[in-house]
């Protein structure tokens, strides 16, 4: 059975409200569907144009398209609505790609889980930590965050603000101290102290992507010296309302470390949220985390289902 047969199961309304503007830049689709008496180019180029306008990207828009003509061709549909159907479920297979995408991130109950949080300044990192921590502590468990972005003035103290509003630990030096040494002495702690997850905040400059890789290498070795499986997670945390230079973020990080997902802040503010399907395409990074809101509880949980019906509820109207 098709994804879009089964859609009307999902009523998540955080995903619904928070996707309104990527929603609204979309609705146009739905309006073209509708008023269109027959299957033409004309018809194809303004899909195309709508999609791209949301941030989909250019690659993947361009894919889609191909796809798009060739089922409709093979099940001989002539009737534009009928396109529907086709979108929706290509969407949802363009994110998954054959592939079985975990949903959240890697954890283990017998281990210290460290995750590293690694981005540039502006996307919502020190938030995200702090929401991070919050679902944390709601689940029991012993949470320590490191405040390992030393350079930027005001980093540590928002972090701080954060571990308070979480009720969480952190583990901080003076500004300006090595992000490495403070994540080392932190480890040692979370060690020494039993604790069940590690948040580390890392700084947010973008230099030249050899410097970049140095520096992120660096704190990969250090938190394997002290903890011998590594991070469990390295996290990029990506603002969806900067769109394509967002993506450019997905490519450069990427190279730099190795991520392992992305957390994509302020969806809820952004009418590009097609930027989720083309950072997946394009550089098979899952989502493993959106920010719907502002409050602690806003960020929830990536879900591919949830996210294309947020999309494309209209389609869906009885």
């Amino acid at each position: 059975m098709g994804f879009f047969k089964i859609f009307k199961r999902k009523k998540n309304d955080k995903y619904k409200l928070g996707l309104h503007k990527t929603r609204e830049s979309l609705g146009t689709l739905n309006e073209i569907l509708e008023s269109s008496d027959s299957i033409t180019d004309d018809l194809y180029d303004q899909i195309e144009e709508v999609l791209i306008m949301a941030d989909i990207g250019v690659e993947v828009t361009l894919k889609f398209m191909e796809i798009l003509r060739r089922e409709q061709i093979d099940k001989n549909i002539t009737n534009p609505n009928e396109l529907k159907e086709i979108i929706v479920d290509e969407m949802f297979n363009i994110y998954l790609e054959g592939e079985v995408v975990k949903s959240g991130i890697d954890y283990n109950k017998d281990d210290i889980n460290v995750y590293m949080f690694v981005g540039v300044n502006g996307t919502g990192k020190t938030t995200s930590i702090g929401k991070l921590a919050h679902i944390f502590k709601k689940d029991k468990k012993k949470v320590l965050m490191i405040a390992a972005d030393t350079f930027r003035a005001g980093a540590i103290d928002q972090l701080k603000i954060w571990a308070d509003r979480a009720k969480v630990d952190i583990f901080y030096k003076e500004q300006g101290t090595d992000p490495s040494s403070v994540i080392y002495d932190g480890l040692m702690l979370a060690k020494k102290e039993g604790f069940d997850v590690v948040l580390i905040d890392t700084a947010g400059r973008l230099h030249n992507k050899v410097q970049l890789m140095a520096e992120l290498s660096k704190m990969r070795r250090v938190i394997e010296k002290v903890i011998s499986i590594g991070p469990k997670e390295t996290l990029l945390v990506i603002d969806a309302t900067t769109g394509q230079n967002g993506i450019k973020q997905a490519e450069i990080f990427k190279e730099a470390t190795d991520v392992t997902g992305v957390v994509l802040t302020k969806l809820d503010g952004s009418s590009k949220g097609g930027i989720v399907l083309s950072i997946k395409h394009l550089y098979n990074l899952p989502i493993k985390y959106v920010g719907l809101g502002e409050k602690i509880d806003d960020l929830v949980l990536f879900d591919i289902e949830e996210y294309i019906y947020g999309l494309f509820s209209d389609f869906f109207c009885e």
